[in-house]
């Protein structure tokens, strides 16, 4: 009886602590490994006011590694290797660059880091993407994890290699 109602309290806590933290609409993005890769993951995306938390946890990577992470222009993930997720989203014609800092695509994200286990845990706010309205809108997009770190400078890319990972961005 007693450890019913210590799991009891606990999901109670986790339920309150989940809806503390979705404040408005959120979308979910379900990452599969593009053909010959094992890399695999969840991210979260939560309209916060102004801004979007995203948080997740993608596993299946090179340990203690950086990997290019964008937001990509079309949710189509069918064709094996992510390629039909075309090019960063970018709605306003911005320069790629780095997120946060200065001028970039709207699907400039962060790059992930990877642990001594192959494993990015992250979260992370972004002020660039929306979800549930207007123009910077990420439901229905594309979302990449790339092999390579991000440099920030080459255009239109970053120069981050293959994409390891896919998912279309759904509406929870």
């Amino acid at each position: 009886m007693r450890f019913r109602l210590i799991l009891s309290a606990l999901a109670s806590a986790s339920i309150v602590g989940c809806a503390a933290y979705a404040t408005g609409p959120s979308a979910t993005a379900q990452l599969q490994a593009t053909r010959g890769n094992n890399t695999t993951g969840t991210v979260r995306f939560v309209q916060d006011g102004e801004k979007v938390r995203i948080s997740g946890e993608v596993r299946g990577l090179r340990p203690n590694s950086v990997h290019g992470f964008h937001v990509h222009d079309k949710g189509d993930c069918s064709s094996g290797d992510g390629m039909g997720t075309g090019g960063h989203f970018n709605p306003g014609g911005k320069p790629h660059g780095q997120h946060g800092h200065g001028e970039h695509h709207t699907g400039d994200l962060p790059s992930l880091v990877a642990d001594a286990q192959g494993v990015a845990r992250f979260n992370l706010v972004s002020h660039s993407i929306r979800v549930g309205s207007g123009a910077q809108e990420i439901v229905g997009r594309g979302l990449i994890v790339h092999r390579d770190p991000d440099d920030y400078a080459t255009q239109p890319t970053g120069n981050a290699g293959p994409r390891l990972a896919c998912a279309v961005i759904q509406r929870d």
